[in-house]
């Protein structure tokens, strides 16, 4: 039997592979072989990946030109949005949960997938042409990589393929990763067990409000109108958060949970999660009992690491076959974005000195852009156990987002080597800062808990853009078409307003400590935080602020230093004075 000739082949059907050899068939003239095991992917099984957040967003309704598809077939998403129980015990929305998120739809959009249509559409786009093959039922797939330039072989129960490129795509099987023994532990221990249900669980309704009273809440002058279903809701505790995400006639429910803090045996399967999550959410207990689970899942460890990628001699792994951290902040599709981008521009190097410059690079970029995510769940999981902590640690990190990856993304610059140089040196900046601002938080977090400061009598409901960091990077979203040297100054100016948000988080968690708000506008304070050194124990911060306590000088933020003022816990200590108070905030940039 002739093996099946073609530029590139991919086995795996999923989401990154299908993605991919659209990438491929958009933008090269490259012949594509798909494989995978099913005869007709992505079958009746249900598949979870189904938040966007920007940049998958942007990959999918403007690289890969899918918008109207997206439009028409998928709902809309209404940004993340993080709840937390007060400590009233009603059960009621509308009395007895807090929330943060951001209230004005992004200027880039996002949707929440139904990855069976996504995937069905994708395959039928791609049959229409002739530079795509595909063939299903292919088991037992084995990679043979040529190491002499000549073409790689593919095999399977009852074929044979040959090409210069081979991608795995394959998902957690890892048909490349575990041939040439490139498996990689991380330190995360995360497991997640999901269902979907049939209808939408808008959970707005869970009150005893009457439809009119809810829709007339004085709350709203606060929440606003768009429907609070189409975002992606995270119900939040220690460690752990569970997740509603709307699809069209049904619901994805999913929770994740840190081995520390979730027995995976009590949730091992949907029914047994939603009992679980209707006892820590009694708000969701009646709903619940009358759902129909229509699918469900489960992974006990979920996270792993790669030692490589992508190689010269022209193989490279792309999505979950390589890589996964994380499931908060829906990373995974944002990573088969610059995966694929690299991988492309790669499979389309002609010179083999190019391609090996290429590949080492662009090795080194995947890595960083997986590496970065790792401190946010190793080090701060528990920080979803407070709404102030997670406020800090959600904003901070979508901050570095909105710069360093959405900004280099939507103007095509992840494969630019000039501009990539230079984002490395600056990115590097944040990673002991990164992991500082994160250790930090994990400890403010268990101080707060063992002094019993969690938890709020009241709901308490923040704008993330009431930060004015995040607000103001938010703003790169606009800045498109720009010239490599515009792209670094921008860089430049987002690293040195990431600096100054460092900065006041620190003196936030300093203010709570000491128990004074004038922690936040003290100069002579503030002047002396170190970034990289920050540690939190609560006897030295109150000795370290002691020494600068009597300064009168005011701090000149770019930022409202009291935008998380209501979290300050004073119990120890006087209330700021208001003309103090008044006077910083003459000072710091609102508008």
């Amino acid at each position: 039997m002739n093996p099946v000739q073609a530029d590139v082949i991919i086995t795996g059907a999923g989401l990154a592979g299908l993605t991919l050899a659209r990438q491929l068939l958009l933008e090269t003239d490259k012949t594509v072989l798909l494989l995978d095991k099913q005869e007709n992917p992505p079958g009746k099984s249900m598949k979870v990946g189904e938040s966007l957040v920007q940049l998958a967003g942007y990959y999918l309704y403007r690289t890969l030109d899918l918008e109207e598809h997206l439009l028409t077939s998928h709902f809309l998403k209404y940004n993340l949005r993080f709840h937390w129980k007060t400590t009233s015990g009603r059960h009621d929305y509308w009395e007895d949960v807090s929330s943060s998120a951001i209230r004005t739809l992004s200027n880039i959009a996002t949707f929440q997938l139904d990855r069976n249509l996504l995937e069905e559409h994708l395959m039928k786009v791609h049959k229409e042409n002739p530079r795509f093959t595909f063939i299903g039922g292919a088991r037992n797939i084995k990679i043979d990589l040529a190491t002499d330039g000549t073409d790689h072989k593919v095999t399977w129960a009852t074929g044979a393929a040959a090409g210069p490129w081979v991608v795995d795509a394959s998902g957690r099987p890892g048909i490349l990763k575990r041939s040439l023994a490139l498996e990689k532990k991380n330190q995360i221990q995360h497991g997640s067990t999901w269902a979907w249900v049939d209808g939408i669980v808008n959970y707005e309704r869970f009150t005893h409000f009457s439809h009119k009273e809810m829709i007339n809440h004085p709350k709203r002058q606060e929440l606003g109108n768009f429907p609070f279903f189409l975002g992606t809701g995270h119900f939040c505790g220690e460690g752990r958060w569970f997740w509603v995400i709307p699809l069209h006639g049904k619901t994805s429910l999913g929770l994740v949970y840190d081995h520390s803090i979730v027995n995976p045996e009590e949730v091992s399967n949907g029914r047994k999660m939603l009992d679980w999550v209707a006892k820590d959410w009694p708000l969701f207990a009646e709903d619940f009992a009358k759902r129909k689970i229509l699918d469900e899942g489960r992974f006990v460890n979920y996270s792993y690491d790669a030692r490589q990628t992508i190689d010269a001699s022209k193989w490279a792994i792309t999505g979950e076959a390589g890589r996964f951290s994380d499931p908060l902040y829906s990373p995974g599709s944002d990573l088969i974005a610059i995966y694929n981008t690299l991988i492309v521009d790669a499979i389309q190097t002609k010179e083999a000195g190019d391609l090996e410059a290429k590949c080492s690079f662009f090795e080194q970029i995947m890595r960083v852009m997986y590496d970065a995510y790792i401190p946010s769940y190793q080090l701060s999981y528990n920080c979803l156990g407070d709404q102030e902590t997670l406020t800090l640690k959600y904003t901070w990190e979508l901050a570095i987002y909105f710069g360093f990856y959405v900004m280099p993304f939507v103007n095509q610059l992840f494969a630019d080597r000039k501009f990539m140089t230079a984002y490395l040196r600056r990115f590097a900046i944040f990673g002991p800062i990164n992991r500082t601002v994160q250790k930090l938080l994990h400890d403010y977090f268990d101080w707060k808990k063992a002094n019993d400061l969690l938890g709020r009598a009241e709901p308490e409901h923040v704008e993330f853009y009431s930060i004015e960091p995040l607000r103001m990077s938010e703003k790169l979203f606009y800045e498109v078409g720009i010239t490599t040297e515009q792209a670094e100054d921008k860089l430049d100016m987002h690293v040195e307003r990431l600096r100054e948000f460092a900065r006041w988080i620190i003196a936030q968690v300093y203010a709570s400590v000491v128990g004074d708000k004038r922690v936040l506008v003290n100069a002579a304070f503030i002047n002396s935080i170190k970034l990289r050194d920050a540690m939190f124990d609560a006897e030295k911060m109150r000795e370290h602020y002691a020494r600068h306590a009597d300064c009168e000088d005011v701090h000149q933020w770019n930022l409202n230093p009291f935008a998380l003022e209501n979290f300050v816990n004073t119990a120890s200590m006087p209330m700021t004075s208001k003309s103090m108070e008044e006077k910083a905030m003459e000072s710091a940039v609102t508008s």
